[in-house]
């Protein structure tokens, strides 16, 4: 997720590394880190349904769309689902999701403030307020399935990531961590817990197969850009979901500056997949 340097805000989400969705994202970014991508990898990108635009090398993967992680296991992965359709602003879903449900996912805040300990819990209560067959639960001790770990990065093009995340494995497992931004600039020196926790609620649904609920038109909730990625595989349209405008959703590439939660239609998406 990326936010305006001016702007003093928070969310949550990819991309996905996803930054939203809680997530602000924008197609400005270092053209120099672009120059770091083969063609290759960027046909790879291209392939799986993601846009090729302002992508940067990233802990070993790519960095898609300001806020989606790909690894090399995800490039290089095929899948047998096709993309259903481009459309207008409806919720999609990634190829693969998260199996064995009913499921309690653990997540684990390593080495983070108040902050952000207390946004995972806002994320985590919004999340189980739903009544899924995933519920989430944060714990302090042993393996999690989802660390949320902090990454420190100064702005760049007059926008600065706020966060990050991946998609499903094709194992069924959730993706296994959540980058947030420690920068001053990021969400300032007193960290609001309920834009906080919007980005990582944003992030976790990334986590779990979400992408972004504009990706055909990034301007819709960015100003500009747009879209994401239509080719080749990675977001299938779920049932149900409006074809019209649906501007809360906690999916949207780029935060509104503030708290984000779910919406009606983004309940919708959830009570299908899960």
């Amino acid at each position: 997720m990326k936010k305006q340097n001016s702007f003093i805000f928070s969310i949550l989400f990819v991309a996905a590394i996803v930054t939203l969705a809680a997530c602000q994202k924008d197609q400005k970014t270092e053209t120099s880190a672009q120059g770091q991508v083969s063609e290759e990898t960027l046909a790879q990108i291209k392939a799986k349904g993601f846009s090729t635009e302002n992508v940067r090398a990233w802990n070993g993967g790519y960095i898609v769309e300001n806020d989606i992680f790909l690894d090399q296991e995800t490039l290089t992965t095929e899948s047998s689902t096709p993309n259903v359709r481009i459309a207008e602003v409806e919720q999609y879903r990634t190829n693969n999701l998260v199996k064995s449900l009913p499921r309690v996912i653990s997540i684990q805040v390593s080495n983070l403030g108040t902050a952000f300990v207390d946004g995972t819990d806002l994320a985590i209560q919004r999340y189980n307020a739903l009544g899924l067959n995933i519920t989430f639960k944060r714990i302090t001790s042993g393996r999690a399935d989802i660390v949320i770990k902090g990454f420190y990065e100064g702005p760049s093009g007059g926008f600065i990531t706020l966060g990050s995340a991946g998609f499903p494995k094709r194992n069924g497992d959730p993706y296994g961590s959540i980058s947030m931004n420690t920068h001053p600039q990021a969400y300032g020196t007193n960290p609001d817990v309920q834009y906080v926790g919007s980005v990582i609620q944003h992030e976790l649904g990334h986590c779990i197969g979400f992408r972004h609920t504009d990706y055909m038109n990034r301007a819709f909730s960015c100003g500009s850009g747009g879209n994401e990625g239509s080719a080749g595989v990675g977001a299938v349209h779920i049932p149900g979901t409006p074809t019209g405008p649906d501007s809360g959703s906690w999916m949207l590439a780029c935060s509104n500056g503030g708290n984000r939660t779910f919406n009606a239609n983004d309940i919708i998406a959830l009570n299908y997949l899960y």
